[in-house]
């Protein structure tokens, strides 16, 4: 039996702590309240949390993520998951699952107005940070990685129908961005790339503080561009710029990331893109067509 990821539980999850660790099984446990989009996360006690793939697609994933981690562990000074255990296929759930110790504090869409600054500051030095650690024994972009860390025509196929959805200007300056960003290419050494830049994917302390960078299942080695598309998704103009000088990446790595942040609104429901990033989809595509038509 594999269990959809609406019938991934408390009860569930505390049968399976209770069958493999049952030193834990006494520990309470509740959901958190910002659920990622490939896993599900449950408290576990008050140090730990308990973080299980929703679908089968997603198990490599989060086998790949604890080896990330745990290569990552000594070389990243901003705090990232630290696995406590990890939990083997069941009767009652047929897929890995892994024990962390819990982070405390806030995603971005929890910041405040006041703090967004340095929190957006904090968020750069912390990617910087990423980029200049020891690649060594970094799993290399590619397909594993949902294609972060690639060159950005990699996801070029799935873009093109959808550019003809597109009201004509908007159709024509994306088009624009996309055709100028594909002609450019990383030309430093590989890097590492978080993969997944997201407001529920980084903590920060009650001051707008960066605590913590989580959901490392698409990390990898290679062009840091896919980062940046954060900067369109999820940032004002203002709040882009601050990003841009904490980052200090080449204009083409920029442009880039910004074809990444098309390619993420076209696939995406508006739905999806509010909720993720926190930015209306027609406000992002209004920002990305203006781009390189001034």
């Amino acid at each position: 039996m594999v269990a959809a990821s609406e019938e991934i539980t408390a009860s569930l999850v505390h049968s399976l702590v209770a069958e493999q660790f049952p030193e834990w099984s006494e520990l309470p446990i509740r959901p958190v309240e910002a659920q990622g989009w490939d896993n599900r996360t449950f408290r576990l006690g008050d140090q730990m949390t308990v973080r299980l793939p929703s679908a089968d697609g997603y198990v490599a994933g989060l086998v790949r993520e604890e080896q990330t981690l745990a290569i990552l562990g000594s070389r990243f000074r901003v705090a990232i998951p630290r696995v406590v255990a990890t939990g083997a296929p069941s009767a009652a759930f047929n897929r890995p699952w892994s024990v962390r110790e819990w982070i405390e504090g806030r995603t971005f869409t929890a910041v405040g107005t006041r703090e967004r600054e340095t929190a957006i500051s904090g968020l750069g030095d912390a990617l910087r940070e990423l980029q200049a650690c020891d690649t060594v024994g970094g799993p290399s972009a590619g397909s594993a990685s949902a294609y972060r860390g690639c060159h950005v025509s990699a996801v070029g196929e799935e873009i093109q129908g959808r550019l003809l959805l597109l009201d004509r200007r908007r159709a024509e300056g994306c088009r624009a961005l996309w055709d100028a960003a594909v002609a450019t290419v990383w030309t430093g050494p590989p890097v590492w790339v978080h993969g997944d830049v997201a407001p529920g994917n980084m903590l920060f302390d009650s001051s707008g503080r960066v605590t913590a960078l989580i959901d490392f299942g698409q990390t990898c080695v290679g062009d840091p561009a896919c980062d940046l598309a954060f900067g369109w998704l999820s940032c004002s103009p203002r709040e882009r710029d601050r990003l841009h000088d904490r980052l200090q990446l080449p204009e083409d790595a920029w442009l880039r990331g910004a074809a990444w942040a098309l390619w993420k609104a076209l696939i995406s429901s508006p739905e999806e893109v509010l909720a993720k990033y926190g930015r209306s989809r027609d406000a992002v595509l209004s920002d990305l067509a203006d781009l390189t038509t001034g």
